[in-house]
């Protein structure tokens, strides 16, 4: 096994609604009991798969209390604290530590297309989240469009103590792993990639040791990991070809109205209403979806039944 300390499979977890489009606060709990049995090594929450930028100031602070108390250390838990500026994210930051959470996940400041923080910008923000004196996980996402060469990702992990575990999934995710963990060493405790696990199997030969999906079929994905790091090659292959067509199909058709959707298949939540102006899911890509999962037997399409 890899002597990192961060591996395994710790998903977003989904905010759900109920068809008026108020925050399902009791299917919140349900959300996160059904990932916690699904045996994962960590939930995030808060999240871009979380809807977090379709979610109140007060809702998210309920959410993160909510779900901190509701899980009460049975898996370690991660809040998504980004914002543009500087002191809000500090302060998210300190709310989560103070609230319980074991990890803080932040992008590089952005605010739309054009308002980007520059690499020393970036850099003083998460330097300043630091000082909070939580773990961070930087999530190099192409959302921000904000660039993170490997030598800023380095300087990061090597010069500010709290930042620890990097979630890579821009394009061409393994070249910058293979980049990040040979350069970075010990100092690159946690090397994850995103994106659902579209490129999971070539991140876990650059040197991941972990993966953020979504909620959707974590107990699928995580033996993938699994096996990869106990060395079991041929085994890892095989279980990742199994579970591909069903990554690939929510990585490009559904995004995270995938995880709703077989939540509500499988009884976890009532709804999979998104916020506008997020479309709903298309029946015909819904449908589709719960074909391609159904061979697999998650527990998803089971827990709530």
């Amino acid at each position: 096994m890899t002597a990192k300390p961060y591996t395994g499979i710790w998903p977003v977890a989904p905010t759900p609604f109920h068809d008026d489009g108020s925050v399902d606060y009791d299917g919140m709990k349900r959300v996160l009991d059904c990932i916690i049995d699904m045996g994962v090594d960590g939930i995030c929450i808060l999240a871009n798969f979380s809807e977090q930028f379709l979610i109140t100031d007060d809702e998210r602070e309920r959410l993160t209390r909510l779900s901190l108390e509701h899980v009460a250390g049975r898996v370690p838990m991660i809040v998504t604290v980004s914002h543009f500026a500087t002191p809000i994210v500090v302060d998210r930051a300190q709310r989560a530590k103070d609230q319980g959470a074991d990890i803080v996940m932040m992008m590089a400041p952005y605010h739309g297309a054009l308002l980007k923080g520059t690499a020393q910008q970036t850099y003083e923000q998460f330097a300043a989240v630091g000082e909070v004196g939580i773990p961070i996980m930087l999530q190099d996402a192409p959302l921000s469009g904000v660039d993170l060469p490997v030598p800023l990702l380095l300087r990061m992990a090597r010069e500010i103590e709290m930042v620890k575990l990097f979630k890579i999934e821009c394009p061409q995710t393994a070249a910058k792993l293979r980049e990040l963990v040979e350069q970075g060493g010990d100092a690159i405790e946690g090397p994850f990639d995103g994106e659902e696990g579209i490129s999971l199997l070539a991140d876990l030969d650059a040197g991941a040791t972990g993966c953020m999906t979504s909620a959707m079929i974590p107990d699928q994905i995580g033996p993938v990991v699994r096996d990869f790091l106990a060395r079991e090659r041929q085994k890892a292959i095989d279980g990742y070809a199994r579970v591909l067509p069903a990554i690939n199909h929510e990585n490009r058709q559904g995004g995270f109205r995938s995880a709703k959707h077989a939540m509500v298949e499988g009884g976890v939540i009532k709804s999979a209403f998104c916020r506008h102006p997020i479309p709903p899911l298309h029946p015909a890509t819904a449908s589709m979806l719960i074909e391609l999962i159904t061979p697999l037997d998650p527990l998803v399409l089971k827990w709530g039944k």
